[in-house]
């Protein structure tokens, strides 16, 4: 496996960046996770958009066109050797000084990773996951954009440390109104009635590429989805629920803060949901 910095490939063990980066020192940056499935990489072009607009918003110069970074993603994965994977697509502020002030870093770094992954167990596709929900709030949209893809996940880590010790995989985040944003790495969805929803962006959910792929696909299968502010009251009440994520994928979740979700098992229209994404993907 090679990772390809700014332009060199490294094999693994020898893939370094200056530790005077501000990827490092301050988070300074922003990133992509995508999937490659069966060789073909999936929605690549919907990622790039969106990492060259939260770079934009950050006044972040990526320092290839766009067709540079589409073709220097392909080789990387072609340099693998693999046909179905992760790809962690990164770039930092750059190597500066100790201070904080970005003017310092003359050239972000471009990193690029091909690689395996698995959040969950593959056992809890077919039975689901049990949450919490976090007392850690989500950055506040008027502080922090959920659209920015950023590499300062601390918010999300201290919420994800919560989970685990509640000995949970995931935990629900919050905003400062109460309202459910999205999970530490994933979006989350839910089902009442017949009718697919989500948190809106408003109240601090990324804009998931793999979001937006179930949207369209509940469309494709006649499902009506809203887009609109939700409780945990919300959540608790729900027919079926599930997260969704470039890593994840389509995951269920069976039980919240110990309430059982519908009948405490994967339900039918995720089921659904989950065959027409991989009828997407395939």
């Amino acid at each position: 496996m090679k990772i390809y910095i700014d332009g060199e490939y490294f094999d693994k063990d020898e893939a370094r960046i200056s530790v005077y980066d501000h990827g490092l020192l301050y988070g300074d940056g922003v990133f992509e996770g995508i999937r490659l499935y069966n060789n073909r990489v999936f929605k690549l072009e919907a990622h790039l958009e969106r990492l060259w607009n939260s770079a934009k918003a950050i006044l972040l110069a990526i320092p290839l066109s766009l067709a540079q970074m589409s073709e220097a993603v392909l080789k990387t994965i072609e340099k693998s050797g693999l046909k179905d994977g992760y790809i962690r697509l990164i770039v930092t502020r750059g190597k500066g000084d100790l201070g904080i002030n970005p003017m310092t870093c003359p050239k972000p770094t471009v990193i690029i990773i091909v690689d395996k992954i698995s959040l969950y167990p593959e056992e809890n596709y077919q039975k689901g996951i049990k949450i919490i929900t976090a007392s850690t709030r989500r950055i506040s949209a008027d502080a922090l954009d959920p659209k920015i893809k950023s590499l300062n996940y601390l918010n999300n880590v201290l919420a994800k440390l919560e989970a685990i010790h509640a000995g949970c995989l995931e935990a629900i985040m919050l905003n400062h109104e109460g309202h459910v944003a999205e999970c530490t790495g994933d979006n989350i969805f839910h089902i009442k009635n017949g009718i697919l929803y989500t948190p809106d962006p408003s109240c601090g959910a990324l804009q998931g590429i793999t979001r937006q792929a179930v949207l369209e696909a509940a469309e494709k299968i006649g499902m009506k989805s809203e887009v609109t502010r939700i409780t945990p009251y919300d959540l608790y009440t729900a027919d079926e629920c599930f997260l969704t994520g470039t890593a994840a994928e389509i995951m269920p979740v069976v039980s919240i803060d110990g309430r059982s979700i519908g009948n405490g098992q994967p339900g039918g229209i995720t089921a659904d949901i989950q065959e027409a994404f991989l009828k997407l993907i395939g």
